[in-house]
């Protein structure tokens, strides 16, 4: 990971440092939405043995499903962002159980917001907070994960089979010009209806449009997503295929 040795002061919060960063390898940086700050974190949890918490794409049921992770070629299906609501289901409970048969090893938990502070109160409660890593990802809301189901099941009646690849953020334009798409049989459908409607606000779900999490004062240990703009804060330290917010 590279790093800059300063911070953006915040005139909100006087314990707040903002850095940015990015992956030195240019394979994991290509294949991530920012900067790589996912894949640089949990490396450092995963390389102790400790599990992490996060959410992957299920190309069967059209889901995402949080799920506990040991190795880094599960953590890899989990790179890039999706525009799609996760579901817990039952992580919190397993999240439990792993830490009380594994009394040496810790968890990183990384969601949304609202998902990352639900997860933090849990773990106070089940008083396992300091063996939790909670980090959050800066979220421009969460569509209804009805209208992706939808959506995503007339393109594969459209196109006759499965989706077998999905990427919202492709950077092969650079990471200022992502590109959405989704593979069926080896073809390339783009995803721009969904993605338009996405970033118009009309699919996100009304709780977005009042989250109590869209504020610069957090709870967790660490908040995650694209440095936007670093190009005119830090002109000298911006990369064209991407940038972290930490």
């Amino acid at each position: 990971m590279v790093g800059i040795d300063k911070s953006i002061k915040s005139n909100l919060l006087t314990d707040t440092k903002i850095f940015a960063g990015y992956v030195k390898d240019p394979v994991v940086l290509m294949n991530s939405s920012s900067g790589g700050a996912f894949t640089a974190i949990s490396d450092y949890f995963l390389d102790k043995g400790d599990a992490v918490i996060c959410a992957i794409y299920n190309y069967q049921t059209s889901d995402m499903e949080f799920r506990i992770i040991q190795t880094k070629s599960e953590r890899n299906t989990a790179r890039g962002s999706k525009y799609i609501q996760s579901k817990p289901g039952s992580v919190f409970k397993e999240a439990l159980n792993y830490l009380k048969n594994n009394p040496e090893k810790n968890i990183l938990f990384v969601g949304m917001g609202c998902q990352a502070e639900g997860f933090r109160k849990f773990a106070a409660i089940a008083d396992v907070r300091d063996r939790i890593t909670v980090v959050d990802i800066i979220c421009h809301g969460l569509p209804s994960p009805k209208i992706w189901k939808e959506y995503i099941k007339s393109i594969e009646i459209k196109y006759g089979g499965k989706i077998t690849e999905l990427s919202f953020k492709d950077k092969r334009n650079g990471w200022n010009n992502p590109t959405s798409k989704v593979n069926i049989h080896g073809k390339e459908i783009l995803l721009d209806d969904y993605v338009r409607t996405f970033y118009s606000n009309c699919s996100l779900r009304p709780s977005c449009h009042k989250c109590p999490f869209s504020t610069v004062e957090r709870k967790t240990d660490m908040t995650i997503g694209d440095f936007w703009h670093i190009e005119e804060k830090m002109p000298n330290f911006y990369n064209k295929d991407g940038n972290s917010l930490f």
